[in-house]
């Protein structure tokens, strides 16, 4: 619900009260007494959804280029008038909670913090987030999305192209850019410096930390995170619910990678800074493609008819522009997700041959602990196996007949891998009733 206050010109009460009287509203009207060309303030609830057509209604009567309006969120309303206002809008078939066209673009500017709060906050949560994936710790990451600004510029970008404002739309892609570049570099400058004073262990391989692997290779589901960050997020934008939660969605999709970015950078990993990379430049097209579609679909358009047709036109190029890019990097995404579906295949090959070699009788002592294999990484960002590792379990008096190339012959020969395999074996001792239960 919204309490919408109009100051009145000279010549207009009449017209706005008669808008008001055949619209079924309740309003109060007071005198206005200050010496200005205002004669009267209206004060009167309506819906959020009932703002923007009501306002609109009474900018065709001249109010909107003579007075000021001010909107504000209203916790109850206690009238007749008011609650068959509230079913005859129901019916509708927008949603209830959407907010007006003017609330959605002030909330959008809010939204942008200023510049030096927008740099220092980015900094910030680009050195927590490089911080949280040295030491692989998902708690410290999750703490640099917490407090990153980055839903502001998109949304901004969204609405700025939807209701045709330009300087919004500029301002919010320009934020987007120096953001993400920020970012890249505190966390470049971060990583350098921590490994430059051996505040991390000195043989530290990035590749092997849980956190850094999840954005080395990124995959169709990371497209399914970004979309559904922006989606959110216009949601969000357009209900008048609070953002803060959104926001921590964006910048999962944001901080991180570009965290992973930086780090790429410091260590000299061509891997990890081209997928990352990737990752990064996908997320932040598939926010503003979603975002951008879904205002567009909720009905949100310029105020003026005439400006319509070019903000169509320049949102329907945007668009464009933007699947082209995303479809252009997913032809990437697609080759890492069939990598990994290969390798993870390969795998899977791997443990059935060892499985079934264990099988044998010879082998009938033999427990299988553990199997890992090892990969390398070639063509840049594509794995291929290289190793297995097999841990099995025997007991201490039990014949140990070797297992290692009667494994590397059936992979050869059966599913045309060639690998190495190591065997390690692990002493088992089990006592009577261990036994018995086995």
């Amino acid at each position: 619900m919204r309490l919408v206050q109009v100051t009145i010109p000279a010549g207009k009460r009449e017209a706005v009260l008669k808008l008001l009287d055949e619209e079924g509203i309740d309003y109060v009207v007071t005198d206005e007494i200050s010496g200005r060309e205002y004669t009267a303030v209206a004060y009167f609830p309506l819906p959020t959804n009932a703002v923007e057509p009501i306002l609109e209604s009474l900018r065709e009567t001249g109010l909107e280029r003579e007075a000021y309006t001010v909107v504000l969120s209203a916790e109850t309303v206690v009238s007749e008038r008011f609650e068959t206002l509230q079913e005859e809008y129901a019916e509708r078939e927008e949603s209830e909670e959407r907010i007006a066209r003017q609330e959605l673009e002030a909330r959008a500017r809010d939204l942008a913090p200023s510049l030096p709060t927008y740099l220092v906050m980015t900094i910030v949560s680009a050195v927590i987030a490089t911080a949280g994936l040295l030491l692989d710790s998902p708690a410290t990451v999750v703490g640099s999305m917490v407090i990153a600004p980055l839903i502001g510029p998109a949304m901004s970008t969204a609405v700025g192209s939807v209701i045709d404002d330009a300087e919004l739309f500029r301002r919010g892609v320009a934020l987007q850019v120096l953001g993400v570049l920020l970012a890249v570099a505190a966390a470049t400058g971060f990583a350098v410096f921590v490994r430059a004073v051996n505040l991390v262990p000195p043989g530290l391989d990035p590749l092997s930390l849980s956190e850094v692997e999840e954005r080395l290779t990124p995959t169709f589901l990371s497209l399914a995170v970004a979309i559904g960050a922006g989606v959110a997020g216009a949601i969000s934008l357009t209900t008048g619910v609070s953002t803060a939660l959104v926001g921590v969605m964006i910048a999962v999709a944001l901080i991180p990678p570009a965290a992973t970015v930086g780090i790429g950078v410091a260590y000299g990993e061509p891997a990890l800074l081209i997928g990352s990379a990737v990752l990064v430049a996908v997320n932040v097209l598939s926010i503003n493609l979603a975002a951008l579609v879904v205002l567009w679909y909720f009905g949100y358009r310029p105020d003026r008819l005439f400006r319509q047709d070019d903000a169509r036109a320049a949102t329907l190029k945007r668009v464009a522009v933007l699947v082209a890019a995303i479809a252009l990097l997913s032809v990437f995404l697609g080759g890492i997700t069939y990598d990994s579906y290969r390798t993870a295949q390969t795998e899977e090959q791997i443990r059935g041959a060892v499985v079934a070699e264990l099988e044998e009788p010879r082998y009938e002592a033999y427990e299988l602990v553990e199997l890992e294999v090892q990969t390398e990484t070639r063509r840049v960002l594509f794995r291929q196996p290289r190793d297995a590792t097999i841990t099995v379990g025997v007991p201490p008096d039990a014949d140990r007949p070797g297992l290692a190339d009667p494994v590397e012959r059936r992979l050869r020969n059966r599913h045309d891998i060639a690998i190495g395999v190591d065997v390690l074996y692990l002493e088992i001792e089990r006592g009577d009733e261990a036994q018995t239960r086995v």
